[in-house]
């Protein structure tokens, strides 16, 4: 089978098409990766190309030795994606130490992974090892209305997961071990790569001020799916902000204990009781 028709590429490939649809990824906003298993990458091994020369990753990634990972390319439109996937995506392979990696596969109009590579490694070998290799896809986008709760929330984890729990149901359900927020910070550089490992340890979703939303999750579908249900919460929010700054009723701490004990999570309790 060749690349571009395997599953997993082509649920990449989608992604950045419905992300671009949403309207989170302007211009060239916003960033995809995928650690392919072992098994789908043999399939495709004959198709890669090992003659590329290695590259610094700017961080240090053990955990991700000899691991192989399709990612966005950095300035490349995820609008474009859909039209020319082999120019805007690449696989690369990274080094037996963790310091390197090499382009094995795209961009074929050259170029390089996108900026955010660091993050993105970082991060991923933070999710390895603390789902036992569940967690495989990395997204980063710029949904607006999270975005702009940035500007007037206090950027606190307990503050923000409140918030949004309240203005959905499902919520607590999807991400019911909070968010994790990180202030402002220079993207693409290590402080901001390192602050949002430290909080993926515990959470699935970070939230980048002014600036987007960052998310780890199994597959494709689960991490979007992530991202969407926040970005869907934060526009409820925005909504009721616009209107009036005090909710006239919401749904309370005694509500959201029994809808954990129904749908069988564990919420966290800082977010839990913030409001009490």
């Amino acid at each position: 089978m060749k690349c571009l028709e395997t599953p997993w590429m082509q649920g990449m490939i989608r992604m950045c098409g419905d992300g671009f649809r949403q309207g989170w990824h302007e211009r060239n906003g916003g960033n995809l990766s995928y650690r392919i298993p072992q098994t789908e990458l043999e399939a495709i091994r004959g198709q890669l190309s090992f003659d590329q020369p290695w590259q610094p990753i700017t961080a240090k990634v053990p955990g991700l030795a000899g691991e192989f990972f399709a990612v966005t390319g950095s300035g490349k439109y995820m609008r474009n994606v859909e039209l020319n996937p082999a120019a805007n995506l690449a696989i690369i392979e990274i080094s037996a130490d963790g310091t390197q990696y090499r382009i094995v596969w795209g961009l074929t109009e050259g170029g390089r992974p996108t900026s955010e590579l660091p993050t993105h490694l970082m991060n991923h070998e933070v999710k390895k090892r603390v789902t036992q290799g569940k967690h495989r896809v990395i997204y980063h986008a710029h949904p607006a209305n999270l975005i702009a709760l940035t500007f007037i929330l206090p950027l606190d984890p307990a503050v923000f997961t409140r918030e949004l729990w309240e203005m959905a149901t499902e919520c607590p359900v999807v991400f019911p071990e909070s968010l994790g927020v990180v202030k402002w910070m220079v993207p693409g550089g290590r402080a901001i790569a390192e602050a949002t490992s430290v909080q993926m340890e515990q959470v699935n979703a970070v939230v980048w001020a002014h600036h987007g939303l960052f998310c780890s999750g199994t597959d494709f579908d689960e991490t979007f799916g992530l991202m969407h249900t926040i970005e869907k919460s934060a526009e409820i929010l925005i909504k009721v902000l616009s209107v009036t700054p005090h909710k006239r009723q919401t749904i309370t701490t005694e509500d959201f204990i029994a809808l954990a004990e129904d749908f069988h999570v564990t919420l966290n309790t800082q977010a839990l009781h913030q409001n009490d």
